[in-house]
């Protein structure tokens, strides 16, 4: 059933070329991240210490100075840095860490946001009060400056810039399933519910869960391309994962100092930013327009 469901799903989206093009560059960003990942975490814990390395061109963190700052070419597609590492090797091994961010922030944004926003929508009064003014609170910052703020206090890390993340984007997601909520209260079968014996939260979770994420799905398809790009920018910062680890935004700032003689340094990372975020707004359209049933 979960098969057939998904090969409709995909035939729907792969009638509108924009959509199309965002459902390929969705499945090869999110494919590419899987396998690397598997490879790459699992290898290891088999005794395959290189087993991340398989798939590239070469190793993303060996040297050969005599192959520095090499322009694009056959042998080297996004040409070289300064240390003389191959940058498309370096960029397929940062894509599994930029997806399985933008997974998790907007996952957690989605359930920090949804507990926040349909508590307050379906209680309403002084639990919507406390929860939007809360909400409203996190919404008067910018969220990259918070974002910035956050992980600059509690530290460097991979673990860090992404709580930052989820602390500043379930807000959004509050707003979203508190509208929607408050949509739903007042559709008569909530009151057939509470009076069949329905606890609150079982009449929250049977019929108000579901159809607000369906409303939402579509938005947070789209956020998965604005979390990538958000955290591209902590990174360009210095906010991201520390050097050595490769990772787009920081690239990108790397080959600033190299720009414009050698601009392949900057430019191309910065190109697979722009074709990731293009792709997960293309995708998010297709999927608003199959869940509306157009």
């Amino acid at each position: 059933m979960a098969l057939s469901t998904t090969w409709a799903f995909l035939k729907r989206m792969m009638r509108n070329p924009y959509s199309a093009i965002g459902t390929v560059i969705m499945i090869l960003f999110f494919g590419w991240a899987i396998i690397e990942g598997i490879l790459r975490y699992l290898g290891p814990a088999l005794g395959f210490s290189n087993a991340g390395y398989l798939l590239l061109p070469y190793n993303p963190f060996s040297f050969n100075l005599s192959q520095s700052l090499v322009s694009p070419s056959l042998s080297h597609l996004f040409g070289t840095d300064s240390l003389g590492r191959d940058l498309f090797s370096r960029v397929l091994y940062s894509i599994p860490i930029d997806a399985a961010i933008s997974v998790i922030v907007v996952g957690g944004g989605i359930v920090v946001g949804g507990v926040v926003g349909l508590t307050a929508g379906y209680y309403g009064k002084g639990v919507d009060q406390v929860n939007m003014r809360v909400t409203d609170l996190f919404l008067a910052f910018p969220a990259l400056v918070l974002a910035m703020v956050i992980e600059y206090t509690i530290g460097r890390s991979i673990l860090y810039a992404t709580i930052s993340l989820i602390v500043v984007w379930w807000p959004v997601y509050a707003r979203l399933f508190r509208s929607e909520a408050l949509r739903i209260k007042n559709m008569r079968f909530v009151d057939s519910a509470i009076l069949s014996g329905l606890s609150r939260m079982q009449v929250i979770r049977r019929h108000f869960v579901r159809p607000a994420l369906n409303t939402i799905m579509s938005y947070a398809t789209v956020d998965l391309g604005n979390v990538i790009l958000t955290y591209s920018i902590l990174s360009f910062l210095g906010l991201g994962i520390p050097p050595p680890e490769p990772e787009l935004g920081s690239m990108v700032s790397d080959g600033l100092s190299y720009f414009p003689q050698n601009w392949w340094w900057a430019i191309l990372p910065g190109v697979v930013i722009v074709l990731i975020v293009v792709g997960a707004a293309l995708f998010g359209d297709g999927v608003r327009d199959y869940l509306a049933g157009e």
